[in-house]
């Protein structure tokens, strides 16, 4: 009878797809490709928003700026914009870091350095908004 090498089969293919279900060595492959779509697909109406907006100001002097982003929601489509970019811009750069750079300890540098980065210019971006809010 077949049935002990059918059995053990399907405790080596159960192994494999336990294996397959673990979404990677990492295994956050789904939320990081999730979260670069969610990303994406909000950042397209706030750049639409924020282009209007910018070419609407065209000319306009500091005054009119701080008064324009001293208005609460526009202060917080901003803030929306700004968390949305870096966070997509960091999903895209940390993609193409694990792709390309092969060095283990050479990759986890470039990585820290670049969550530092973009986490820093999204911090003073955020904090620019806030003071024109807080003036306007």
């Amino acid at each position: 009878m077949s049935t002990p090498a059918n059995t053990r089969e399907s405790a080596i293919r159960r192994s494999l797809l336990g294996q397959m279900r673990g979404l990677g060595s990492a295994r956050s492959g789904t939320g990081h490709w999730w979260m670069q779509r969610v990303t994406a697909v909000a950042l397209v109406p706030l750049a639409i928003w924020f282009v209007i907006g910018a070419i609407d100001h065209l000319g306009s002097g500091r005054t009119a700026i701080v008064h324009w982003m001293g208005g609460p929601v526009t202060a917080t489509l901003m803030l929306a914009l700004i968390a949305c970019m870096f966070e997509h811009m960091q999903l895209g750069l940390q993609v193409v870091i694990e792709d390309y750079v092969h060095n283990e300890a050479r990759r986890v540098a470039t990585l820290l350095a670049m969550k530092a980065g973009t986490g820093l210019l999204a911090i003073l971006a955020a904090i620019s908004v806030l003071k024109m809010a807080i003036a306007g």
